[in-house]
């Protein structure tokens, strides 16, 4: 199951312009891991004043660096382990940044009981990086996607911003959502280092 992941493809043929401009520049893959995180801050922020259309451009900010980084250092020949580790950290960073913002969100709206639940929601989407990087580290594949990946968190955060009332069910969505993801690239992985 792949869930958003799957329009990856779509979403970088759009940023190949920004590919492009990278390669002719020069610019460090770097960059775009810091821009990535910027545009989390910003998520961040936009997310815990219900600022949804600025949510939905930060976040499309913060996909953006987290897609143009990789793509940038394949296509200027220049992938390093240096540069996937603060490509992680990157993403990571990102995804806790833009709980926070939520978390503040559930606070101001609902109060600290469910800001409680969304830094539960925060810990349990480490869960499937976690799940993919173990897999990684054994040999296996990678695994990206859903069932609720990165996109279906950022698209759960647009929601809660639009309706704050919801924020409680789509933290719960999330904790529910990263378990079974987790879960899923895990099963995923033992079929094939057994098979291995």
């Amino acid at each position: 199951m792949r869930g958003l992941y799957a329009l990856k493809p779509w979403y970088s043929r759009r940023l190949d312009m920004f590919v492009r401009g990278a390669v002719r520049r020069g610019l460090s893959p770097d960059l775009f891991t810091f821009v990535g995180i910027i545009g989390a801050c910003l998520a961040a922020v936009a997310v815990a004043y219900a600022w949804w259309p600025l949510v939905i451009l930060f976040l499309a900010i913060r996909l953006a660096g987290a897609n143009l980084d990789g793509a940038v250092a394949r296509a200027r020949e220049v992938s390093r382990p240096w540069g996937f580790v603060l490509n992680e950290i990157g993403d990571r960073l990102s995804d806790l940044v833009v709980m926070g913002g939520l978390a503040v969100l559930a606070w101001r709206t609902d109060g600290v009981d469910v800001a409680l639940v969304v830094v539960i929601a925060a810990v349990a989407a480490t869960l499937p990086t976690f799940a993919s990087l173990a897999a990684a580290g054994a040999g296996a594949t990678r695994r990206n996607g859903g069932p609720l990946g990165k996109t279906e968190r950022c698209l759960l955060v647009i929601i809660a911003s639009i309706v704050p009332a919801w924020t409680i069910w789509i933290a719960w969505i999330i904790v529910a959502g990263s378990l079974v993801t987790a879960v899923t690239r895990l099963i995923a992985t033992h079929r094939e280092l057994s098979a291995a």
